[in-house]
């Protein structure tokens, strides 16, 4: 089976209304609209700029719900990921965040530079911007064994804030 890439995610949501607003206003996603007849509760979203008939699908489960513990006191699924083209884009992402008080952190992991961000519910997502294989070397290769402090700034002047990122650890052309 030769998997490519994610299709889409769903995710559990206590209030729909809120997870919509924040998946639409602070990262761009739209509507869809797909949502059976007579299903209730439910909102289908598409990325930015995406192909996919949909990226995430937010499923209301309540008001009454608690916080996901997933890491702390269960198992469960940490973040999802989610590609940005350039890094004036990731930079113009974390911007937005910290408006929305959503920004939890962020991360250089070498070959791909990373903003952390947590929804209404505390699911933790990634936005990430990804070396291109051309520019790759093997400095940013062997720092994928570590994690330190993202300076989008060095980035920006070192890649250029327009250069379109790589598709995971692409082969040159």
């Amino acid at each position: 089976m030769g998997i490519h890439r994610l299709n889409h995610a769903v995710l559990y949501v206590s209030d729909l209304a809120r997870s919509v607003a924040f998946y639409s206003d602070v990262l761009g996603f739209r509507p869809v609209a797909m949502t059976p007849d007579g299903f209730r509760g439910a909102t289908f979203l598409q990325a930015p700029d995406s192909t996919n008939d949909h990226d995430l699908g937010l499923f209301e489960i309540g008001a009454g719900t608690g916080r996901s513990t997933a890491g702390r006191s269960t198992v469960g699924l940490y973040h999802l990921a989610w590609e940005v083209d350039t890094l004036d884009e990731l930079a113009a992402t974390a911007e937005r965040l910290a408006a929305a008080g959503a920004l939890v952190g962020t991360s250089d992991h070498g070959t791909t530079k990373s903003l952390y961000g947590k929804d209404p519910d505390g699911l933790e997502f990634e936005i990430v911007w990804l070396i291109p294989a051309d520019l790759l070397d093997d400095g940013a290769l062997a720092a994928r064994k570590q994690i330190t402090r993202l300076d989008l700034d060095a980035e920006r002047q070192r890649y250029g804030g327009q250069t379109k990122g790589g598709v995971g650890i692409s082969v040159p052309a």
